[in-house]
């Protein structure tokens, strides 16, 4: 199994960012999908997840500026940054999940860097 992430960088205050996580040996759709962000120094926390059924779920302080979508053709899941704030410097990592049969995933995470 093999998450790769890509699309972080320097981003400006304000600015937009696209995150993609393409997904090899697993199908996307059968697992909740999720974004994760890491801190040095911190806890990883979860940004937003995508369930197998579609459904969406954001940590409160990013509702309203991230979305996170999935391309089930495409297999990859993506995570649209906007109005970006230097608070949003951090490891993003794709996690794939599915529960019931304790899988985890993870990817080998991005840096996105806000700054002006």
């Amino acid at each position: 199994v093999q998450l790769v992430e890509s699309g972080g960088g320097l981003g400006t205050p304000g600015g937009s960012l696209r995150l993609s996580c393409a997904a090899s040996g697993i199908i996307v759709s059968d697992y909740f999908m999720g974004w994760y962000r890491q801190a040095l120094g911190n806890q990883r926390e979860l940004v937003a997840v995508v369930s197998s059924g579609g459904r969406t779920s954001y940590a409160e302080s990013e509702k309203g500026r991230f979305t996170i979508s999935r391309d089930d053709a495409k297999n990859t899941v993506y995570l649209q940054m906007n109005d970006l704030k230097p608070e949003d410097t951090n490891v993003y990592y794709c996690n794939a999940a599915r529960v019931m049969y304790s899988l985890s995933y993870w990817g080998q995470g991005t840096q996105v860097t806000v700054s002006s």
